[in-house]
């Protein structure tokens, strides 16, 4: 190893290490915070409405699809650029998104309202919503659409490798919902049944906070977009779609294979297993948010490295990734009986069956980070298309079998199997390939140029 690629990779370390360290100081105090709201919340509205504002509050995690995988176009386009302030390519490929958003954006209210008009919602949450649980989706979902357009101050910052700047926004997420709740608690507001619009409305202002922050970054950009994104003839954008779809189809088959276990457990489990879940998630997902914030971090300096001609190989990663997260979720694992006594007031203890699936659930979500953000350009992007797809029957079927028998970590056990066969397995071994396939071309090169 040169001198050059010792550096890339220290400076690869750092980004990937800082965003960990970030991430987990942020989850520190968000998690402490939330901690106090949950339990705010069973001691004061009762276990039904914890598992509703649990519901409510995961249908973002259900609806990643909802930027149409504009993310992938953002994100590459930023990170790929030589000067992201005056880069007018790049200009270009972020008003084209933000055109599809704010489409996306409209879509999403409507069918928010149009849900609720039809009073869908019990039928598609189940047993886990409240009387009034109809009227409070919908408020939800059309809060998560008006948001939208917002997100791609995030992805800026992303591309930017400026990971770590778009994590430290995400602390004040939990102290607004505690204050928002506690609000109502203290001056006695019957909010049971809406409590789960405050993670909304943080989240709103969490965005509206990165966009501002990206916009200073790429100044004078942002204030060329806005007004370009509306004049369509005098501004045209660019094809985007090509990157876009194959990302877009991952993200429609990905919440059903992965992020439908509240609802699964609500329709087949009960409430009393609905509550177990979200508490073993708000436990397990501090490893979890660590994990994928680290992995995010190397989305673009993989992206750099295709630009410059570089052949950055993520093998080193993924056993260090792995690794961590067996660590992390394991140290979870050991006080998880303990949090959840805390956080429930004795209310709801985790099974032995959802601690060792969550632990295994964390080791795989790990190990798949560092060559998923290495297959992030077209070919890689498409080829996780097919095996995605096949998650979802995976997933779904064995979820129905298995809640019935094991509960809420039946969900998990089956979803972990989905994602061993059908993600972690297969883009390992299309990896190996690229990677060895881009070296030889690499040595060749200097052949040819002979």
């Amino acid at each position: 190893m040169d001198r050059r690629e010792f550096e890339r990779s220290m400076s690869m370390w750092r980004n990937v290490g800082s965003a960990a360290v970030v991430k987990v100081a942020v989850m520190g105090v968000t998690g402490l915070i939330g901690l106090v709201t949950s339990r705010m919340i069973i001691q004061s509205f009762g276990v039904e409405a914890y598992a509703q504002y649990g519901l409510l509050a995961s249908l973002p995690t259900l609806l990643p699809f909802a930027d149409l995988g504009l993310a992938a176009v953002v994100i590459n386009a930023v990170a790929e650029s030589g000067d992201p302030r005056k880069d007018a390519k790049m200009r270009r490929a972020l008003v084209s998104t933000v055109r599809l958003l704010l489409l996306a954006s409209a879509v999403i209210v409507a069918v928010a309202f149009l849900l609720t008009l039809l009073d869908a919602w019990p039928r598609i949450l189940g047993d886990g919503l409240m009387p009034e649980g109809n009227v409070v989706a919908g408020v939800c979902l059309a809060l998560f659409g008006l948001t939208l357009p917002l997100t791609l101050g995030p992805r800026i910052l992303i591309g930017l490798g400026r990971n770590t700047m778009q994590i430290a926004t995400q602390v004040i997420t939990a102290p607004l919902i505690f204050a928002l709740i506690g609000a109502c608690v203290v001056f006695g507001v019957r909010a049971d049944q809406y409590i789960a619009v405050a993670a909304y409305l943080a989240s709103t202002v969490v965005s509206v906070i990165a966009l501002s922050i990206a916009a200073r970054l790429i100044s004078p950009q942002m204030g060329l977009l806005s007004r370009e994104v509306f004049q369509v003839r005098k501004a045209p954008g660019v094809p985007v779609v090509n990157m876009a779809w194959p990302m877009l189809v991952q993200l429609l088959a990905l919440p059903v294979a992965m992020q439908t276990g509240r609802i699964l457990v609500s329709h087949v489990g009960g409430v009393e297993q609905l509550a177990e879940y979200n508490l073993g998630y708000q436990i397990f997902g501090i490893a979890l948010q660590t994990i994928s914030a680290a992995g995010v971090a190397l989305w673009p300096i993989f992206a750099r490295a295709r630009a410059a001609g570089r052949v950055e190989s993520p093998w080193v990663p993924t056993f260090w990734f792995l690794g961590g997260g067996l660590v992390i979720a394991g140290g979870m694992a050991a006080i998880s009986p303990w949090l959840a006594t805390i956080i429930s007031d004795g209310a709801l203890a985790l099974s032995w069956q959802l601690i060792v699936a969550f632990v295994v659930f964390v080791a795989l979500q790990a190990a798949k980070y560092p060559v998923g953000m290495y297959m992030t350009d077209l070919a890689g992007l498409r080829f996780q298309v097919l095996p995605t797809i096949v998650m979802i029957p995976i997933a779904l079927g064995g979820s129905w079998l298995l809640i019935p028998l094991l509960g809420a970590a039946g969900n998990l056990i089956a979803v972990s199997f989905a994602v061993a066969v059908c993600q972690v397995l297969p883009n390992l071994i299309y990896v190996r390939s690229d990677v060895r396939r881009r070296r030889r071309e690499a040595a060749l090169e200097p052949a040819v140029a002979e």
